[in-house]
């Protein structure tokens, strides 16, 4: 996605298990990885599911994953009334997969690092976490998190009398400077 449309196929056919065609709204094909990008609607892909309906959907996706696809849904409103949004998550996905110009600092991947390990976890952060995780001392650990805060991207929680400062949550919202 460097300002062409390269590798990029709209409704693109999948035959699925049962032999019958499906066609991916838009299908990236970069060398060996295999991205489906959806655009669902609410009213055909949520109002009107009955049971059937939503079995045979994470099936297909289910089915997808198994060919090799990475399948990324996107609701057709956030298309047609955030598309900032739905751009912005395309590159944050993509990068993943795309080497980085060097040279790169090092703080800044360990920051990168850092933020993935949070989504991983699915919780607040601990410094252990993080000492855990690069293998680094206490102290690195807790500078590595307050440089995150100082930037916005972390909020450190305190859950002791003292006011010590015991864990580090995602800001609130952060997405929405997207808006």
């Amino acid at each position: 996605m460097h300002g062409h449309f390269d590798h990029l196929h709209p409704e693109y056919e999948v035959l699925d298990w049962r032999g019958r065609s499906y066609f991916g709204d838009f299908v990236y094909l970069p060398g060996e990885l295999k991205f489906m990008w959806e655009i669902k609607g609410y009213g055909p892909h949520v109002q009107d599911m009955d049971r059937k309906r939503y079995c045979e959907e994470l099936n297909r996706e289910t089915f997808l994953h198994a060919l090799g696809f990475r399948v990324i849904s996107f609701a057709y409103d956030d298309v047609a009334h955030r598309p900032e949004l739905c751009m912005t998550l395309l590159r944050m996905l993509l990068s993943r997969y795309q080497s980085a110009p060097s040279p790169v600092h090092r703080a800044h991947l360990a920051e990168k690092e850092v933020l993935r390990l949070l989504h991983q976890l699915a919780r607040p952060l601990r410094p252990k976490d993080v000492e855990l995780h690069f293998e680094i001392n206490h102290r690195t650990a807790i500078r590595l998190l307050q440089s995150l805060c100082q930037k916005g991207w972390l909020q450190p929680i305190s859950r002791t009398p003292n006011g010590k400062i015991v864990q580090y949550a995602l800001v609130r919202g952060i997405l929405d400077y997207l808006d």
